[in-house]
């Protein structure tokens, strides 16, 4: 066999397969890509029970943010791997950077087992 005839065998075995795996996980309900590090850590970050320290709730009521925002952060933000202590064996600390209404807004968030503690809420 030639080839090309190869080739366009191989381009419609490839064609027949992209399909039918677009239409399983279509139909399994896979929404998002959620395998990269900083996907892993807020998609962690939101299934939990999100607790407010004391401090947060100061910062919040001073710069006038509500837990809406916190959760548009939560799915849009950016995990600051530099500046987080994730090498601790109680909760780890990710810092959060995102923007939202023209603010920058930065969340310190400890992230336990089966709750995630917002500790501050830093806009600049």
């Amino acid at each position: 066999m030639k080839f090309i005839h190869r080739l366009f065998y191989y381009g419609i075995g490839l064609t027949i397969g992209i399909f039918a795996v677009k239409f399983f996980l279509n139909k399994k309900g896979t929404p998002s890509f959620d395998y990269l590090p900083n996907a892993r850590v807020l998609k962690n970050i939101r299934i939990k029970n999100r607790l407010f320290s004391s401090e947060a709730n100061q910062q919040m009521q001073q710069f006038n943010v509500d837990t809406a925002v916190i959760s548009e952060i939560l799915r849009t933000g950016d995990v600051d791997f530099s500046h987080s202590k994730i090498k601790v064996d109680s909760c780890k600390i990710y810092t959060i950077d995102g923007v939202v209404k023209e603010k920058n807004i930065q969340l310190v968030i400890k992230n336990c087992d089966s709750t995630a503690i917002i500790d501050k809420v830093i806009v600049e």
